[in-house]
């Protein structure tokens, strides 16, 4: 089979596997539509069932894709998808942001779904990298890789369609490396037009897994200097998201303590 080939599988199976997930989920809404149903950015009523959706179509498209990277991709995916959904459920309401918010916490004595997540998600990328690469320092780069490409997804997920065109953006380059990337590039679109439509949401679950996915892709199809470029700009990513965050959470407090 052709790199093409498997690529068109990956993808095909990935949107169609997303899409029938989530018409059963949207239709039976397990746990009571609570569970589900939540408010976007501008308000509007918008459901989570594209995001476990997403998660089912990442893992079911990643069999199709390049078998030396299947076990790294179901476990990174499944495992972030977990972690996310986790987040999604105990963590409604938590107004807190960041890796700093939620260490902070932990410091305290407080374990938060955003810190379970946030060691979740780390060690299933060290794992996913440990069957990608057989170097201590490489597997060490590739879960910075995979478990930052997870939260990078989930940080550019503010807008409707964010986090999926992202996906599909820096997933189409590592197509000319593997088939890998086809897989959450497949579910990302077929989660695009109810996301751009704002009738569901990816949630912590769908962007985490498709991010996660997207990282095993990365690390496949790089080298060292690869993994060390793309770590660094994760980094990056990560650092100045924790400082939007931190610059949102003064501007809130100062307009709580505002007099009216």
């Amino acid at each position: 089979m052709t790199d093409v080939t498997r690529a068109l599988r990956s993808a095909a199976l990935a949107a169609s596997v997303t899409g029938v997930a989530r018409t059963a989920l949207r239709r039976t809404k397990p746990g009571g539509a609570g569970s589900w149903d939540r408010k976007n950015h501008a308000g509007r009523g918008v459901d989570l069932c594209p995001g476990p959706a997403a998660a089912l179509g990442v893992a079911a498209g990643a069999l199709a894709a390049d078998p030396g990277t299947r076990g790294a991709a179901l476990v990174a995916t499944l495992a972030a998808g977990a972690c996310g959904a986790y987040d999604d459920v105990a963590g409604a309401g938590d107004e807190r942001r960041g890796f700093r918010a939620h260490l902070g916490a932990l410091r305290n004595g407080e374990l938060t779904s955003g810190a379970v997540k946030l060691f979740g998600i780390s060690a299933a990328g060290l794992v996913a990298g440990a069957l990608l690469k057989e170097r201590h320092v490489d597997r060490a780069l590739a879960g910075v890789v995979i478990a930052g490409t997870a939260h990078f997804v989930n940080l550019v997920d503010v807008r409707p369609g964010r986090a999926a065109q992202a996906v599909l953006a820096l997933g189409a380059p590592g197509l000319l490396r593997g088939s890998l990337a086809a897989a959450p590039m497949g579910a990302a679109a077929a989660v695009l037009p109810d996301d751009l439509a704002e009738r569901g949401m990816l949630g912590d679950t769908g962007a985490h897994a498709l991010g996660a996915a997207l990282g095993v892709a990365i690390v496949a199809g790089n080298t060292r200097a690869g993994l060390l470029a793309h770590a660094a700009g994760l980094v990056a990513a990560a650092a100045y998201g924790e400082r939007v965050s931190a610059w949102a959470r003064k501007d809130s407090k100062q307009a709580a303590n505002s007099p009216v």
